[in-house]
């Protein structure tokens, strides 16, 4: 029986790899084809979509998800005023709205509205800080890439259908006080690079979607937090340094899109443990989002003219530095929690 049941288990994990691979290629070809702006948004979202969902969503889930997309950008808008006019308050509202969207997700709520929830306040409340049509750039860049993944989501299951729809799993809720750490802890890790993007966030809006990324890892991620958040940058790193390379070789939309689903689909056999490794989804995960940011913005700096190895290294290193400290807190904040109770009860 139970071999039988890993037959089954088998070709449906293949089959999500291969819809991850699919889609978040679709989703490059037709952002980037349609030359929206920040186009490599939409492969992004479509990676945490394809990762985070089992099935197609129907019309009314759909909605609902962009109403959410709707609200989260909303909240984002409400903090520019404070955020211009008492930086200080709105600094803090903006943290006290990261924890509240993290500690959504623990306590058992959706995981990938958690994500959006925290993508939408850091990202509008730091470009509106600046510029009101950046804000707005940046609003219509996460609405319509939501819909493109989540139209992605269900082209996917037609082209590459389940022989039956499993009923949809749910995540274990965190205890309370479980949560309620680990929100801090996520919220600490994505308060620093949103303080240095709200400077030049036109420049930085990449580091934020990072900081969120390592977040949204930092939740799942207790021991070896080095080598999950800092070795998965790395290796994104590594992956964008050979995607580059093999996009040189032809270089064209349709390549571009060949290239990522082939990447793509790499990760997602490892992400999806077809391939067994020692490292946890969330590491495979952050390495593919880091990958498709490191890449995109490379694309857009060579549109541009910029120096494109030159903005590489810098970007890299940012986003190293910014892994480095995210491990620095969560191991300054789990020894305090440990310390802290080992001393109450000696006192006792």
């Amino acid at each position: 029986m139970s071999t039988e049941k890993s037959r089954d288990v088998m070709p449906m994990l293949q089959r999500r790899a291969l819809r991850l691979a699919i889609g978040a290629a679709a989703c490059l070809v037709v952002s980037y084809g349609l030359q929206w702006p920040i186009p490599f948004v939409a492969p992004v979202l479509a990676v945490f979509v394809f990762a985070s969902m089992e099935r197609p969503l129907t019309v009314r889930a759909g909605v609902g998800l962009a109403l959410v997309m709707l609200l989260a950008t909303g909240s984002g808008l409400l903090l520019v005023p404070f955020l211009r006019e008492a930086p200080v308050s709105g600094v803090l509202m903006t943290g006290l709205c990261l924890f509240l969207a993290f500690r959504h997700g623990l306590r058992g709520g959706n995981m990938l509205v958690s994500t959006f929830l925290v993508a939408g306040v850091t990202l509008i409340a730091a470009a509106g800080s600046a510029d009101g049509a950046l804000a707005v750039t940046v609003i219509g860049t996460l609405t319509r890439s939501l819909l493109l993944a989540v139209l992605m989501l269900g082209a996917c299951h037609v082209l590459v259908r389940e022989p039956h729809l499993s009923p949809a799993s749910h995540r274990k809720a965190e205890p309370h006080e479980q949560a309620d750490w680990m929100a801090l802890r996520a919220t600490l890790v994505v308060m620093p690079p949103f303080l240095l993007a709200m400077a030049d966030p036109a420049a930085y809006l990449p580091i934020i979607m990072k900081a969120v990324s390592l977040g949204r890892q930092s939740c799942t991620t207790a021991r070896g937090a080095a080598r999950e958040l800092v070795g998965s940058t790395l290796l994104g790193g590594l992956l964008a340094i050979a995607f580059w390379l093999a996009l040189g070789l032809f270089v064209h939309l349709w390549m571009y899109g060949l290239w990522m689903a082939l990447f793509s689909l790499w990760v997602a056999r490892r992400l999806f443990r077809l391939h067994a490794t020692s490292m946890s989804p969330g590491f495979w995960l952050n390495s593919l989002v880091t990958m498709i940011i490191l890449l995109g913005q490379s694309v857009e700096d060579s549109a541009t003219g910029k120096d494109v190895y030159q903005a590489f290294l810098v970007r890299m290193g940012l986003f190293v530095g910014v892994s480095l400290y995210a491990c620095l807190m969560l191991a300054v904040l789990d020894i305090r929690r440990t310390t802290v109770p080992d001393q109450e009860q000696l006192s006792r």
